[in-house]
């Protein structure tokens, strides 16, 4: 077995992986680690006393504005907002900076949920960098606050957007597995931040498209798209869904209905994400009822 490589630097240098609570700030969060006094955590506390040596990244993949970024600094740091493109092209920079300074990697939704992550992790292990993870929820398992009970999901998928010449559809074997299991699906929907047009790339200069983050009523499209083109009965417009939207944040929506109804509805801002509901126990069947489109209408 391999021996870690030994680090020279001070004890307290490290790379920590932060998960953001729903609907938290980054500032909060880093404030919560750090008052912590688990071993986990400890490496933190000469932070206070070294706020020069403790660089804060915040990773921009979804709508850190939901976040409520009431400041640029964390012990008067300035917060790094952290892009796609600098995370997977200019790592080696902030591996770089943690071998001689604390570095915390704020990331929304699960530490290890992109491959990125996982990635960044095992190259700063080869560098001899200490690493911490900062577990929280995600959409993973706040997906419950619907009802269905967490261990009755089968695979997740996810949603990308359509375009004119790319509509994949890989997602539809997932959904059509899970749903012979009688398993509930829960669907991730695409978000594009900092993504540059093709026509720009074609170009040779990077030109930005506007953030876009696809919505409960696109995915339902576009799974009705899929679904009509194979023909194969795995849904229909009158399959049963939840729609949830801003899932953690004070204004949640949560809505029950088929495919169809939930078409005609504004969920509001982003995120939003999409369950295909399954086979339900009685008890599932009677949280939903809350949020049936007849129940919330009737509450509002």
């Amino acid at each position: 077995m391999e021996r870690p490589i030994k680090r020279k630097h001070a004890p307290y240098n490290s790379f920590v992986l932060f998960k953001l609570k729903t609907g938290e700030c980054c500032w909060d969060a880093v404030r919560r680690t750090c008052a912590a006094k688990s071993s986990s955590t400890a490496g933190f506390e000469p932070a206070r006393a070294k706020p020069n040596r403790f660089q804060v990244c915040l990773l921009n993949h979804s709508d850190i504005s939901t976040l409520r970024l009431h400041s640029e600094k964390v012990y008067e740091k300035p917060i790094i907002v952290a892009d796609r493109e600098m995370v997977e092209e200019k790592a080696d920079d902030m591996l770089l900076e943690a071998q001689v300074s604390d570095v915390a990697f704020l990331v929304v939704g699960d530490p290890f949920g992109a491959t990125t992550h996982s990635d960044l992790v095992v190259r700063a292990k080869k560098l001899g960098v200490d690493v911490k993870v900062v577990h929280n929820a995600s959409v993973m398992n706040a997906i419950g606050v619907c009802g269905l009970q967490l261990y009755r999901y089968g695979e997740t998928v996810s949603i990308p957007f359509f375009t004119d010449t790319w509509r994949p559809d890989s997602f539809y074997e997932k959904i059509k597995r899970n749903r012979t299991l009688g398993l509930h699906t829960l669907c991730l929907l695409d978000i594009r931040v900092k993504e540059p047009s093709l026509e720009s790339l074609c170009r040779g200069k990077k030109v930005y498209e506007p953030p876009k983050f696809m919505t409960i009523n696109t995915a339902i499209e576009q799974l009705l798209e899929v679904e009509q083109n194979h023909q194969e009965s795995v849904y229909s417009e009158d399959t049963t869904c939840v729609g949830l939207a801003r899932v953690g944040s004070e204004d949640q929506v949560i809505i029950a209905g088929s495919m169809k109804q939930l078409l005609t509805l504004d969920f509001g801002p982003p995120l939003h994400c999409l369950v295909i509901v399954g086979d339900t126990h009685p008890l599932e069947e009677e949280m939903l009822e809350f949020y049936t489109i007849d129940k919330t209408s009737k509450r509002t």
